[in-house]
């Protein structure tokens, strides 16, 4: 009897192709999650580590990226865990996304560059919100995940990812607008 997998090459090249496709948006959904950087790369490392031992140890991965977010979502949890000692300012403090990725700064119309700064200032809000909300919308907005592929990833009902959505929307644009004061 045949693993099925091995149509799609050997399980290094499944691997490594994994690695190729989902080690960025990892990365990046582990440091907005965290917001800081340095242990955003060293969390997607433990994932991919973990999931190297996993294969190595016979096992099949039959879908690379819903394995890859869950073994990460862990480790943010424990990630989160540990912190719990740190002061929430010393959390709060930390900064979010790296300023070199916001290349869209450097071309594009007015609209664009606005729209990508309103985002940037979201993106750096969410840094401040409870991770049971962080959780969902970097899931949402960051990664594209639909509610039904959140559910599954964090075992939860559909339900309760589309109210956990809405409450850290309206949260965020709270905190967007207690910064801003009244638009005129």
């Amino acid at each position: 009897m045949m693993a099925h997998s091995t149509h799609g090459g050997s399980h290094e090249e499944r691997f490594l192709k994994a690695f190729e496709e989902y080690s960025d948006a990892l990365f990046r959904h582990a440091s907005i999650r965290l917001s800081d950087r340095e242990r955003a790369i060293e969390l997607t490392h433990d994932a991919f580590t973990k999931a190297w031992s996993y294969v190595q140890g016979g096992n099949e991965i039959d879908s690379y990226r819903p394995f890859l977010y869950k073994i990460l979502n862990n480790l943010i949890i424990d990630e989160y865990r540990k912190r719990r000692e740190d002061s929430l300012d010393a959390i709060l403090e930390r900064d979010g996304v790296d300023e070199g990725t916001f290349d869209e700064l450097h071309h594009g119309s007015l609209e664009e560059v606005v729209d990508a700064m309103d985002a940037r200032r979201a993106l750096d809000k969410v840094g401040e919100l409870p991770d049971v909300y962080r959780e969902v919308l970097t899931l949402r907005f960051v990664d594209g995940l639909g509610p039904k592929d959140i559910a599954q990833l964090i075992e939860e009902s559909e339900n309760v990812v589309s109210v956990r959505l809405h409450r850290g929307l309206r949260t965020l644009r709270e905190l967007l607008e207690r910064n801003d004061g009244p638009k005129t």
